[in-house]
């Protein structure tokens, strides 16, 4: 247990010198994606042939458990998940990439052994060819800028002696010795540090508030539910880096003048509640978390709080409503949480992403914070870059920088030479972005103008081959499945808007249903008691502004541009390219192929059902549709 400060710098000395003894680290990235690709065998065979080899002395391995349930090092998510698993070898920093349990034996004697890294596995650049080796020097790393991120894949989160190697706890160190809730605030506010869970409201002014706010309790909540389709940030930094939330939060509620604390994290995060119920345990056991914490006078205590997964509780009040054992609806506003949140007493709520920012900018400064971005969204964001970008992952880039780089540069551009089309920013809350707008910054207020948001991060690239109103109807899908019910233009609105969006793609709708989808996305826009109702027609207003010619096409000539909406499409056979082979017709559900032996044949348009199965049983390519 530490009871003075003097006691902090004496283990953080100690955690130091025994991380400069390590000589070399294995980090296998045990990021949901690497495991998907099948880390955890590859961790296995490391273990195997280093202890068959007599090397094991020499390396520690960092990873999240064996099967057996054996406790052992771990490393989070390193971002790259289109090249995992991934393996690190410190402290050169290098890379492997697509690492199979196979390979490992060739690793462990040309890197190990006769200290050469094994090329084949290494970095290659797909138009130079160049091999690259360390991590930081490859593409997808070299435009970002890591903060929130800074220490997922590079520390043990569930040892929090790796943490204080790594400079943990200093941040609250400084708060509580060396500066006054009042100073802590204006910092914050100085960083110009704004909420990276969706609006982006300063966070200092929401911590001014609820510092001037009367009431003898008052809490922190630290928002890790992640709803967005796709969207993978705050989990990262809940696996990898739980020390650097919980410090975030001790350092708003020294700042506010609460002692109490809550992390709302869905249980559908398991590793998240794990390794966040265990940092807890561990803050606790030294003292960083309860009474008289270093023995500076202040208490803190931190819960944790597992959500059922209901998307409406990422809005703060619905989620206030959760932990309060009440159902998630959200609550009209005034009076804001900031007033009257948790139990009615004045509550701050911040994001996974905007809690892992306090540390670095209390040790480093606003100044450093706000050399990165732009002047009035200063710092980084991070993005889960999905869709059909060549290079899927996680992000960290400056505010700022451009749809452009992030995509082309970071992502490698779209995969199989496809042409871009559009990206889907800010998951069902956010717009869609298109070629015009490449070069356009990505900071909350450039965003905005154009009728999208950051929202929590998410980012779908889009080909050319997609269908934006389908786009449209798969995100509106969502939204109305995850209403929760409680305003009229919400539950009523999305569902309308749903039926007219499916209406579109069969092919029925009339332009005045167009028109309706409209005024219905506004109304709804207007008059949705929450900021998840009213962001909800987005996705439909942005793809009608840039991609109407779409929509028209789907109503006025019952056309589909991209071939996507199946009942839209008609399919023919290629008399030229038909050998009467007859396998389509043998295949066809509903016998609407006819033809004679060995010449081409014919679809009934009256019979086909629009299956496709012809096309995809055809080995002549001569099914095509129109």
């Amino acid at each position: 247990m530490l009871k003075s400060r003097q006691d902090l710098k004496a283990l953080t000395e100690r955690a130091r010198e025994a991380l400069q003894k390590e000589k070399l680290r294995i980090l296998i990235c045990a990021g949901t994606g690497c495991v998907a690709n099948g880390s955890l065998g590859v961790y296995e065979a490391f273990r195997e042939e280093l202890a068959k080899r007599g090397l094991s002395y020499k390396v520690e391995l960092v990873h999240e458990e064996d099967n057996a349930g054996t406790a052992l090092n771990i490393s989070g998510c390193h971002g790259f998940c289109q090249m995992g698993p991934l393996v690190r070898f410190e402290p050169e920093g290098v890379l492997y990439l697509k690492v199979k349990k196979e390979d490992v034996p060739e690793i462990i004697e040309e890197h190990i052994v006769h200290n050469r890294p094994v090329e084949r596995l290494l970095y290659h650049h797909p138009v130079t060819g160049q091999v690259v080796a360390r991590e930081e020097d490859i593409p997808f790393y070299q435009n970002q800028v890591r903060v929130a991120l800074e220490l997922c894949g590079l520390v043990n989160p569930e040892d929090i002696n790796d943490y204080l190697a790594h400079g943990g706890y200093q941040a609250l160190e400084k708060v509580l010795f060396e500066m006054t809730p009042e100073d802590v605030i204006k910092e914050i506010m100085d960083s110009g540090l704004r909420g990276r869970g969706g609006a982006g409201f300063p966070t200092g002014r929401k911590w001014a508030f609820a510092r001037s706010a009367v009431g003898d309790k008052k809490y922190v909540i630290c928002n890790g539910d992640e709803g967005d389709p796709g969207a993978f940030m705050d989990r990262s930094v809940m696996e990898g880096a739980p020390h650097r939330v919980l410090e975030g939060m001790m350092i708003a509620g020294y700042a506010i003048g609460a002692d109490e604390g809550y992390i709302y994290v869905r249980a559908e995060y398991p590793l998240a509640v794990k390794r966040l119920k265990k940092a807890v345990a561990d803050a606790e056991a030294l003292g960083f978390l309860g009474d008289n914490i270093l023995g500076s006078g202040f208490a803190f205590r931190i819960h944790i709080k597992e959500g059922a997964g209901a998307f409406v509780c990422g809005e703060e009040t619905a989620l206030i409503a959760s932990i309060e054992g009440q159902r998630g609806m959200p609550r009209p506003r005034p009076p804001f949480p900031a007033q009257s949140g948790l139990w009615g007493c004045p509550t701050i709520i911040n994001n996974v992403e905007t809690l892992a920012n306090v540390a670095p900018i209390i040790t480093r400064g606003a100044g450093w914070f706000k050399q990165y971005g732009t002047p009035t969204s200063p710092g980084t964001k991070t993005f889960a870059l999905a869709g059909q970008v060549a290079h899927t992952g996680l992000v960290e880039v400056p505010m700022g920088i451009t749809l452009r780089e992030v995509v082309f540069n970071i992502g490698g551009g779209l995969r199989d030479g496809k042409e871009f089309k559009a990206v889907q920013i800010g998951g069902p809350s956010g717009g869609c972005l298109t070629e015009e707008h490449l070069d356009l910054p990505l900071d909350f207020d450039s965003l905005q103008k154009v009728g999208a948001m950051i929202g929590s991060g998410g980012m779908v690239v889009i080909g050319q081959d997609s269908c934006m109103v389908e786009v449209a109807k798969f995100f509106m899908t969502f939204v109305q499945n995850e209403s929760c019910g409680k305003c009229v233009p919400c539950r009523e609105g999305t569902r309308r808007m749903l039926e007219l969006l499916t209406k579109i793609t069969q092919g029925k709708a009339t332009e005045e249903d167009l028109l309706l989808l409209e005024e219905l996305a506004l109304v709804v826009k207007d008059g949705a008691l929450c900021g998840l109702g009213k962001t909800a027609p987005n996705p439909v207003l942005t793809t009608l502004r840039y991609f109407r010619d779409e929509y028209e096409a789907h109503v006025r000539e019952k056309k589909c541009p991209a071939g996507v909406c199946k009942a839209l499409l008609s399919y023919f056979i290629d008399q030229e390219k038909c050998r009467g082979c007859g396998l389509c017709a043998r295949s066809c559900p509903v016998e609407a192929i006819s033809g004679e032996k060995k010449q081409p044949h014919n679809i009934d348009q009256v019979k086909c059902i629009k299956c496709g199965t012809c096309m995809e049983k055809c080995k002549f390519g001569a099914v095509y549709t129109a």
